[in-house]
């Protein structure tokens, strides 16, 4: 019980975000177009909560590690849980685009 409590909050090992940013991480911000280009992190790839299924497209790897982002970190979340119900197993949830707009690519 305490398990899927943890899983439902994302309480559980934090994960070095700057470490999978070095490594390749692919970080996708998924606010709209106009929030992305009022700023975002170096690298991010924008495409919008709505839109997220089209990354299949571009990311054939299941493996890749990605890190979703938004304003505050909860259309991230939503990407997210999208995401791995499509097949990607290695997605973490940056939060707000600040938490990645400073870390080294």
């Amino acid at each position: 019980m305490i398990n899927l409590i943890k899983k439902i909050f994302g309480i559980g090992p934090k994960v070095d975000l700057a470490e999978l940013v070095k490594n390749g991480a692919l970080i996708v911000d998924v606010r709209t177009p106009d929030e992305f280009r009022g700023g975002h992190a170096k690298g991010a790839v924008n495409i919008p909560l709505d839109q997220i299924g089209l990354l299949q497209q571009k990311v054939k790897n299941k493996e890749q590690v990605i890190i979703t982002c938004c304003a505050s970190g909860m259309r991230s979340a939503t990407a997210k849980g999208i995401l791995r119900s499509k097949g990607f197993s290695n997605v973490h949830n940056g939060g707000s685009w600040y938490n990645l707009r400073g870390l080294k690519q």
